[in-house]
């Protein structure tokens, strides 16, 4: 008998979206096992390992059980896993909207086009940034968006000069990327959202300043939310 398809879950659960375009909904998250980076401001990292053997048909049975038609795939890295990509078109097919956060390192390229990607770029202050898999801008389409997440001044120039030279803002404005998202590392040294604001609003960048929402509402390190 051929063994079922699985992946290695950490946990699925039922939140409010965090961030993005779409923070502030309901949302199920399945939280994949395993990453291949190792970013220095990590909030996940007891994704890297561990997680519970699971089949495909036992996780959408459990996103089912859940009826929250937004779900989200998300680690770790998600694409790191072949069957993340099955996983996706069967969520998909089954009605839901789904959105995948991948750290862009993954070849995104057979990922369902129906799915939202939600990229987010490795600026130099995460020490993963020569990970990034820049073709994979190639593939994204207007409901997909770019993130940044800014761990100080250096991060912000390299974020900038990214958008104009990958000519992610004229993306942005012609409607074939749907956002670029700016965020400050969380309980970091480096600047606040006050301070990256004034940064966006006196470079004038077509970016949209994201925290992390589900920080302010439950207890940052708490897991589940």
């Amino acid at each position: 008998m051929t063994p079922k398809p699985f992946l290695r879950v950490t946990e699925i659960f039922h939140s409010i979206q965090g961030e993005s375009t779409w923070a502030g909904l309901p949302c199920t998250f399945v939280r994949l096992t395993g990453c291949p980076l190792r970013c220095v401001w990590c909030d996940t990292t007891y994704s890297f390992h561990g997680g519970e053997r699971t089949t495909l048909d036992e996780i959408v049975a459990r996103v089912e059980a859940i009826a929250c038609p937004l779900v989200e795939i998300t680690g770790g890295e998600p694409l790191a896993h072949r069957s993340a990509f099955v996983l996706v078109d069967r969520l998909v097919r089954s009605g839901f909207t789904v959105l995948v956060e991948t750290a862009g390192s993954e070849d995104i390229s057979e990922l369902n086009p129906a799915a939202h990607v939600i990229m987010d770029l490795k600026c130099p202050g995460s020490g993963e940034s020569e990970r990034n898999r820049w073709e994979n801008l190639e593939h994204l389409d207007g409901g997909d968006e770019v993130k940044f997440v800014i761990a100080d001044r250096a991060d912000y120039e390299w974020s900038k000069r990214t958008i104009t030279e990958r000519s992610l803002d004229r993306r942005v404005r012609e409607g074939s990327l749907k956002a670029l998202l700016f965020s400050p590392v969380w309980g970091e040294s480096g600047p606040g959202l006050d301070t990256l604001a004034h940064w966006v609003l006196e470079d004038r960048l077509p970016v949209r300043i994201q925290t992390q929402l589900h920080k302010h509402i439950w207890e940052p390190a708490r897991r589940g939310v």
